[in-house]
């Protein structure tokens, strides 16, 4: 199994994910400050003098203690990550594609002075990505579908992880702005 903890700073913004390795070595050094949903795994240990096993579980969401950062969040831009933004669709055919079908489009490209950031590329399959070519969207004729955004931490977070279990994603999704549309 898979499962991933999401860790959070102790205001409650999330920060990582975090192995169950990891979740019981901060719950052992009591650097966990508080927990939020189940108990995903339980993690048995040795046996003390009187016969007893240790147990330890390992709930869904920690936080931990720590400073708390307020500077701006700034996303990676990979295209893993643009592409499950964008539910592996071209957003200007509105196909969907397998990842391999789909490449990084600049809506203004950068042999036009676009920059490489989150609201200037979009998911484009092959041919659509061929089509536009080295143009902007009007003179290639083509019409975006969604408009490109930064994800927020919250959403960075989500795409980052595809097995989200549902107390997670319920806290992550209160958070996701108007951009972003689970289906």
């Amino acid at each position: 199994m898979n499962t991933k903890i999401l860790r959070l700073n102790k205001a409650g913004i999330p920060i990582s994910w975090l192995t169950r390795e990891e979740t019981a070595t901060l719950l052992v050094k009591d650097l966990v400050v508080w927990s939020l949903g189940e108990t995903v795994i339980e993690m048995r240990g040795g046996y003390n003098r009187s016969g007893k096993q240790s147990i330890l579980r390992l709930p869904s969401i920690v936080a931990c203690d720590g400073k708390v950062h307020k500077e701006n969040f700034n996303p990676p831009l990979e295209n893993k990550f643009l592409f499950r933004r964008d539910k592996n669709i071209c957003l200007y055919c509105g196909g969907q594609f397998a990842v391999g079908d789909l490449s990084r489009d600049h809506v203004q490209p950068l042999s036009r002075g676009g920059v490489d950031i989150w609201t200037n590329v979009v998911t484009s399959c092959r041919r659509c990505n061929n089509r536009k070519a080295d143009r902007m969207p009007e003179q290639a004729n083509m019409q975006l579908l969604a408009i490109p955004f930064v994800p927020n931490q919250y959403e960075f977070l989500y795409l980052s992880n595809h097995n989200v279990l549902a107390d997670q994603m319920e806290f992550l999704s209160a958070r996701f702005s108007r951009h972003i549309q689970l289906s």
